[in-house]
């Protein structure tokens, strides 16, 4: 999972770099595994733009990937590990003996050939998915369940892990990739080890285009635009609203840095032990 720089031939590629892609084997996705990818353009079901900043991009095709892994009990073999268009860490093609073939995460040092498993009984083991309560403290885990049965929601992206800390009961107690620790139910599933592709931060777009390929649209700032348009707008040369000292905030006036924007009375607070750095 190296990063390849390319030679400065033109002043895009001075600063440009991917991934070299030696952890592939498979480079044609399962058509079984394929579904439709509608762009909404950053627009909500009214056609108004919610999300700004977004649009364009490569067509993509998207990859259903098993975060549930309810095949309890069955091993199955690692035939590819693919690349995804839509996430930033690679994905395992698995093959079940029953011909059932689905994709998961691909985390950190899998091989093809490999056996994996989910379910109680599984073995503590890179790749198995198994309920935290089975799971040893000290242990790095990655698709953790916030819901008994939903689905792995946390510890997705590349190079991400969750760290198992403590055990009291019915709950566990993990630290989150932001620092924070919360207190997840343990029958909540979770996968060994970490996320594939921990490189993937250290990747250089080089140039504007590369943004448009992923579907990011350009950002003008703030500063740059007219009081009209912008809080932080106007002024003769460069000035925060008028030569005053003003904090940075957002179109419509909300501070940009240091705000908290998580509600007080979140439902979700009682699981926090400690909050994020």
């Amino acid at each position: 999972m190296a990063i390849r720089k390319l030679r400065p031939m033109t002043p895009a590629t001075r600063f440009y770099s991917i991934s070299a892609f030696t952890e592939l084997t498979k480079h044609e996705p399962e058509k079984a595994l394929l579904k439709p990818l509608k762009k909404s353009g950053g627009r909500n079901n009214l056609g108004r733009v919610t999300s700004r900043h977004r649009g364009g991009g490569h067509k993509r095709m998207y990859r259903v990937i098993d975060f549930l892994r309810g095949k309890h009990g069955m091993e199955a073999a690692v035939a590819a590990i693919e690349y995804d268009p839509n996430r930033s860490a690679r994905i395992a093609l698995l093959q079940y003996p029953d011909g059932a073939k689905s994709y998961i995460l691909a985390p950190d040092g899998l091989k093809v050939g490999s056996k994996i498993s989910s379910g109680p009984d599984a073995e503590v083991q890179m790749g198995n998915a198994l309920p935290l309560r089975n799971i040893p403290a000290g242990t790095f885990v990655h698709n953790v369940e916030l819901t008994p049965g939903k689905g792995g929601q946390l510890g997705r992206s590349a190079g991400n892990s969750l760290q198992v800390m403590a055990k009291e009961g019915e709950w566990i107690t993990l630290k989150m990739p932001s620092g924070e620790i919360r207190k997840f139910r343990s029958d909540c599933y979770a996968t060994i080890g970490t996320v594939s592709n921990a490189d993937h931060e250290n990747i250089s777009l080089g140039k504007a285009g590369r943004s448009r390929w992923l579907g990011i649209r350009p950002h003008s700032r703030g500063m740059a635009m007219n009081p009209v348009d912008h809080p932080m707008g106007g002024g003769e040369g460069r000035s925060k609203s008028g030569g005053g000292w003003q904090h940075p905030e957002s179109p419509w006036g909300k501070y940009a840095k240091g705000l908290k924007t998580r509600k007080r009375k979140n439902s979700s607070n009682k699981y926090i032990v400690k909050r994020r750095k």
